[in-house]
């Protein structure tokens, strides 16, 4: 009987698992924006997620926000339906109208009981992200999780998925090939660049001091490059970027002058003209005639493309890099079919070892009834007819109802895990 109401317990418990999400695939950026919890730091981020499970009397809570998704893991037997949704977000951002809540049920999405372990397996797999194969999310799951389970807003339950889903994403990583070939226009800049051997001191000249090469230059110093000059329209963001990389700056229009030669371009500005042209090109070149590398990472091009017929010249631009980007992206989504297969793994053993464990968790009431019963037989049931005994035959007895005792605690368990087996 209670391993039966065990069952029907675990049945009930994983249903209590939901999953809230607002992704990417359904609102842009900037509307995703308004679900977020706003904070100045991570003390009054605790506090509103404290809150947050306080005021929604809600037994567990999960909640992870990048820049493309809001995800609210809770465990708890509360209907969670559109309405608790509104509720929720609500209180995340009090600002937020009934307007921004029309069409919710076409924006929000809610999953339940395995499903919603499906969906945070493959989220944290990279299969759901943005950009497939991106491993970054798995760190950012981490985090989340850590910063959770610090505020003691999490249980046993959400700890458990916590483990599994690491253990889902590492077992993807590990066998599919998901993660490989970048698809970053950075990352595939970067590629090229190691592909063409140059040595680790070769003159490395920065034309553009914005995100794009911001990321840059975190490669180049990754890979150890350290002759590197940067020219921008800004010279203290210039400066900027010089001091993270040791490297010098100048104002883009010194460029012209400059004849100390290079090795390597890498240009990226927001103008709408060309920065390097056919006729300002030698003046770089200072005389050198051996081939060069220019990677144009500009949109508009920043380089002018008729320096690539007039001279040695490796010239890679941004189309370029988007079409390999696009065929390595397209390489990493075919390896999803086998990334599910992995996950629809994973998901059944959570499955099997969320049930042995809300079993186990029942069946620890076993030995204390069991224990309770042997101690009614011997001091009151039978105890008249015990003490009639020789004192050996009663030694002989209690040994046997300890030995009893044991094996009825046993016996249960077993045969708990080998139904869940």
């Amino acid at each position: 009987m209670i391993y039966l109401r065990a069952l029907a317990l675990e049945a009930k418990m994983l249903s209590n698992f939901k999953l809230i999400t607002v992704t990417h695939h359904k609102l842009n950026v900037n509307e995703l924006d308004k679900f977020v919890i706003k904070y100045n730091d991570e003390a009054e981020l605790g506090s509103k997620l404290k809150n947050l499970k306080s005021q929604l009397d809600l037994e567990e809570l999960y909640y992870l926000a990048t820049c493309n998704r809001v995800q609210i893991l809770i465990f708890d037997n509360k209907e969670i339906d559109l309405p608790f949704c509104k509720e929720i977000f609500k209180n995340i951002n009090p600002n937020l109208q009934s307007a921004d809540f029309e069409q919710a049920e076409k924006f929000i999405d809610i999953h339940h009981g395995l499903d919603a372990i499906d969906h945070i397996f493959s989220v944290c797999s990279s299969i759901d992200s943005l950009v497939v194969g991106e491993r970054e999310i798995i760190r950012q799951y981490r985090q989340a999780y850590e910063k959770c389970h610090s505020l003691g807003i999490t249980g046993d339950n959400l700890r458990l998925v916590d483990k599994f889903t690491v253990q889902a994403a590492k077992d993807v990583y590990a066998n599919t090939k998901i993660g490989e070939k970048p698809v970053s226009i950075v990352s595939l800049a970067i590629q090229k660049l190691l592909q063409a051997d140059l040595n680790r001191d070769a003159r490395i000249i920065l034309v553009g001091a914005g995100e794009t090469n911001k990321l840059v230059g975190k490669f180049l110093k990754k890979y150890e490059f350290s002759n590197i000059t940067i020219f921008n329209r800004s010279l203290d963001n210039a400066k900027k970027l010089s001091d993270t990389l040791n490297a010098r700056a100048y104002h883009l229009s010194e460029l012209a002058e400059y004849k100390e030669g290079f090795d390597c371009i890498i240009s990226c500005t927001g103008s709408p003209d060309i920065i390097i042209s056919a006729s300002s090109y030698p003046g770089l070149l200072n005389g050198e005639q051996d081939e060069k590398l220019i990677i144009d990472l500009a949109v508009p091009n920043n380089v002018d493309k008729v320096i690539a017929t007039e001279y040695s010249v490796k010239l890679i631009d941004i189309e370029q890099l988007r079409i390999l980007a696009n065929e390595n992206l397209a390489y990493r989504k075919d390896e999803v079919v086998e990334a599910r297969e992995i996950l629809k793994m994973h998901v059944q053993n959570f499955d099997k070892i969320y049930q042995q464990r809300q079993i186990e968790k029942a069946l620890t009431q076993l030995p204390p009834q069991i224990k309770a019963v042997k101690e009614r037989a011997l001091e009151q049931v039978y105890k008249k007819e015990i003490e009639e005994l020789e004192p050996e035959a009663q030694k002989l007895i209690a040994e046997m109802m300890d030995y009893m005792e044991k094996k009825c605690v046993g016996i249960p368990m077993k045969v708990a895990r080998a139904a869940v087996d």
